[in-house]
């Protein structure tokens, strides 16, 4: 089963479950404000995704209100511990499928394409 990472209140990720709903795919969500992710679950969303700053949104108001010195994380425990603290700072919705495959975002090509659905 897919699942979708990402806040309730994220006009994203509603329209990614209700894309998934639509086209009925099985899709189970998590709240990651509710549910902090392990460090270990943050470090391979980072490898999978790019990078940390692939990962995070930094046109965020969370981000703009960030103390500058919160805004530059020099090591990985530092990055965990920042998202772990903000879980909104992470760009959603993050998907991650049976396969094992881990995405971000949001698009109906994108998605259209990830999960076989034509046009």
């Amino acid at each position: 089963m897919t699942t979708l990472f990402g806040l309730a209140n994220c006009d994203t990720c509603r329209k990614a479950r209700n894309w998934l709903t639509r086209f009925g795919i099985a899709h189970g969500f998590v709240d990651v404000r509710e549910q902090r992710q392990s460090p270990e679950t943050l470090e391979a969303w980072k490898d999978a995704l790019g990078g940390w700053d692939a990962m995070v949104n930094k046109s965020s108001t969370t981000w703009r209100n960030l103390p500058p010195s919160r805004k530059t994380p020099a090591t990985n425990a530092e990055w965990k511990l920042l998202l772990r603290e903000y879980p909104t700072l992470i760009r959603r919705p993050v998907v991650i499928t049976d396969d094992g495959v881990i995405t971000q975002g949001f698009t109906d090509n994108a998605f259209r394409k990830r999960f076989g659905v034509g046009a």
